[in-house]
């Protein structure tokens, strides 16, 4: 059963922006918080931005400043907003509502994001 569906990502420069979208099922995005999660090659995933239900944000130190998480309650939809992207950056971005700090479901396919240098 697919939870979220994440689409936006792609090839970049470095300095370059991409918007990564996450459509949710309503059950899923409905009061919850979502984040946005990153796998880099040979890494585990882990935790890029989160959001909660009333817009308060939290952001993985190296994305602060350059990373937008937001979110449309009416549409169901998760957005992260990258700028000024750098190498480091790249890998495969997931989305998935939390709780007391884990994700709560399983993972969607995620959407590939590559900068090149």
């Amino acid at each position: 059963q697919v939870h979220m569906v994440e689409s936006g990502g792609g090839l970049v420069q470095a300095g370059g922006s991409l918007r990564l979208s996450c459509a949710a099922s309503g059950r899923i995005f409905s009061g919850n918080t979502m984040a946005w999660y990153r796998q880099a090659p040979g890494k585990q995933r882990a935790l890029v931005a989160r959001i909660t239900s009333g817009g308060n944000t939290i952001y993985e130190d190296s994305v602060k400043g350059r990373f937008t998480i937001s979110r449309d309650n009416a549409k169901n939809t998760v957005y992260l907003q990258m700028s000024s992207l750098k190498p480091e950056d790249a890998g495969v971005y997931y989305c998935n509502a939390v709780g007391l700090g884990y994700p709560l479901y399983s993972w969607g396919q995620g959407t590939q994001v590559t900068v090149s240098s």
